[in-house]
């Protein structure tokens, strides 16, 4: 695996033109997983002690940071993030804050998972981010208060110890524990801003709750399923099609580039586990002009099982969510649905439930991981 950079110090004042074109990132190694801190999966940032300058609500917001300059309020410049105030000392003799002084966010995962990578964005905080920064999660059952995450009674283990970051730069990390985590507690030392943060992981899910649905979406993200490769991603990721509900606008899908071959598009998806497979829904919600002309489904049971087609190649519509009731169920860990020649879905929902030996394999990995 290739070192992830490290960005530390504070970029240039901002000095006019594209606010974007000092910015410091990199390509880290973990941003094909999905992002466990998706609003669209339910996250939430559910408390902060500080958010004087900005709300802490725009740590999560699915588009990057945006650069007013001439964004002012009564308190202050008006920055797309979570900033705190400037910390003080105890007194004139001592202004500075201590080593110990820090600003925290808990943030609710929206799909309790492992988290593979973490990237705390300092976008447009040039002078005024945090020095450092620290990560802990935590699983905890059901829906809890701030104020019970924060009971004495709650562990919670390091996934980035405090480390210094950079300004206007987006910040990697990449995480090692093999552990299932529901939230994270997130630390600036000893004050300032962060842009976004994003936290890509694997959604493993809860198999009782699963087992009490009965008939669920086998694909969906917040399921479980994931993509695991797919032909093209100029426009838009292939995660967007296991999203939760139906697309909002043409790019929350998956559009390819034009093809100038005889060639078509396509994505890769492991299920959840083991599963049988009884409907299918693909939509094309937003794409007009551009959607897909016809596509397949197909499924293999096992990494080494062969591929068996359930949904012939079928012309689709544009804008439309097509729905397709299978004549034999089809088991299977992994789906594949092929588009011609190219263009986008917004969608894929396969409808179904766990076989036997799927909610076992489901069940020991959540033990395993500590769910």
């Amino acid at each position: 695996m290739t070192a992830i950079p490290s960005f530390t110090g504070d970029a240039n004042p901002y000095g006019g033109g594209d606010p974007y074109a000092d910015y410091r990132t990199a390509d880290f190694p973990f941003t094909q997983y999905a992002n466990l801190a998706d609003r669209r999966l339910g996250a939430g940032v559910i408390a902060a002690n500080d958010e004087f300058f900005a709300q802490r609500e725009n740590l999560l917001v699915p588009e990057r940071a945006e650069f007013d300059p001439e964004h002012f309020g009564h308190k202050g410049k008006i920055m797309d993030g979570w900033e705190t105030r400037r910390r003080r000392g105890a007194s004139a003799g001592h202004p500075w804050p201590t080593a110990e002084d820090h600003d925290w966010a808990l943030v609710r995962l929206g799909a309790p998972g492992v988290i593979r990578g973490i990237v705390v964005d300092t976008a447009h905080f040039r002078g005024n981010y945090p020095q450092a920064v620290s990560v802990e999660g935590t699983s905890v059952a059901g829906s809890p208060s701030p104020e019970e995450l924060l009971g004495d009674d709650v562990k919670w283990t390091t996934l980035v110890p405090r480390t210094s970051i950079g300004g206007h730069a987006a910040n990697g990390f990449a995480v090692s524990v093999e552990q299932r985590f529901t939230h994270l507690r997130v630390s600036q030392h000893p004050d300032g801003g962060i842009a976004r943060l994003r936290v890509h992981g694997e959604v493993v899910p809860d198999p009782e709750w699963l087992s009490v649905l009965g008939t669920f979406d086998v694909v969906a993200l917040e399921n479980g399923g994931q993509v695991e490769d797919a032909s093209d991603l100029f426009y838009s990721p292939a995660t967007n099609t296991i999203q939760p509900g139906r697309s909002r606008k043409m790019d929350d899908g998956w559009e390819t580039r034009r093809r100038r071959d005889r060639g078509n598009d396509w994505i890769r998806y492991q299920l959840v586990a083991q599963s049988v497979i009884r409907a299918v829904e693909i939509d094309t919600a937003y794409l007009k002009g551009n959607s897909a002309g016809w596509a397949s489904v197909s499924v293999k049971d096992g990494e080494d099982g062969e591929w068996t087609e359930i949904l012939p190649r079928t012309r689709l519509q544009p804008d439309t969510n097509h729905r397709f009731v299978l004549p034999t169920p089809a088991v299977g860990t992994h789906a594949r649905v092929d588009i011609f020649p190219d263009g986008g879905i917004s969608r894929l929902r396969l409808h179904g439930s766990l076989t036997e030996q799927g909610t076992a394999a489901l069940a020991a990995r959540h033990q395993e991981l500590g769910g």
